[in-house]
């Protein structure tokens, strides 16, 4: 395994949930890291919590916004000199069937969860291929393979199978350029994930999927994911995970809506 102590990385969506958890399990290895994500307070709040003085440093912008995302990320690597990989984390969730999804869920989900994806990519690769060792994550979700997740998350669902899709081209399109492209698959974990989710769509989500299996898989912590996220930046030139999926696999009774 190859140390990443005194590499760059950046993590967006890095208040909290999964990337909070990231940029901290990073800076635990000592790695410098850089945080992105849409509100300045939560970002304040995140630096303050993760007390990492200079090895941390923060740039508000929406992932869906490419002149914001493309600025923010130019910001970090001027503040930390160098770039060597990119953690694309951020993204939404909105609970509702196909039927009814309003459009303006529809495409905060795809441009959010795929567009910013992209762009971030884009914004990372000229950077990455100075790097002895680039690296690009991006974070997809159980959702996008497995139809016991939750109910009414298809188009999350689906939005999360494009990002698992294109970084199986991106993978192709960096290899001659040394940059190694990994997919982290997590499962359902305890986050504050749902807290924008409407509460009359989430309580119809939660009664179709009561009535689809007695038992569901949760209790994951996020260090557990973030901790896959390390591992695979530990790989050495030369390879890459391809696909790693982290999942509970202790069943749970589900409670009944």
């Amino acid at each position: 395994m190859q140390s990443i102590e005194n590499n760059v990385f950046i993590v967006t969506g890095a208040s909290k949930g999964f990337g909070f958890a990231i940029a901290k399990m990073l800076l635990s290895r000592g790695a410098k890291v850089g945080l992105i994500a849409r509100g300045q307070a939560g970002l304040d709040d995140a630096i303050t919590a993760l007390n990492a003085g200079e090895s941390a440093f923060a740039k508000a912008a929406s992932v869906d916004n490419k002149v914001e995302l493309s600025a923010a990320v130019e910001a970090i690597v001027k503040h930390f000199g160098r770039l060597d990989g990119m953690i694309n984390n951020a993204g939404i969730a909105r609970p509702s069937s196909i039927e009814t999804v309003s459009e303006s869920d529809l495409v905060a989900q795809m441009n959010i969860n795929v567009n910013g994806t992209i762009f971030g990519c884009q914004a990372a690769i000229p950077h990455l291929k100075n790097s002895e060792n680039g690296r690009i994550i991006n974070i997809s979700s159980a959702t996008a393979a497995h139809f016991d997740e939750m109910s009414h998350l298809s188009i999350y669902g689906a939005s999360k199978a494009a990002v698992e899709r294109l970084s199986r081209d991106l993978r192709v399109e960096l290899a001659h350029d040394g940059i190694g492209v990994t997919v982290i698959r997590p499962g359902s974990a305890a986050t504050d994930f749902a807290s924008e989710f409407n509460g009359e769509k989430l309580m119809d989500a939660l009664k179709v999927w009561g009535t689809a299996g007695k038992y569901m898989y949760t209790g994951m912590d996020v260090e557990q994911v973030a901790s896959s996220v390390a591992w695979a930046l530990t790989m050495p030139k030369g390879v890459a995970v391809d696909l790693l999926e982290v999942r509970p696999n202790v069943p749970t009774e589900k409670v009944q809506f």
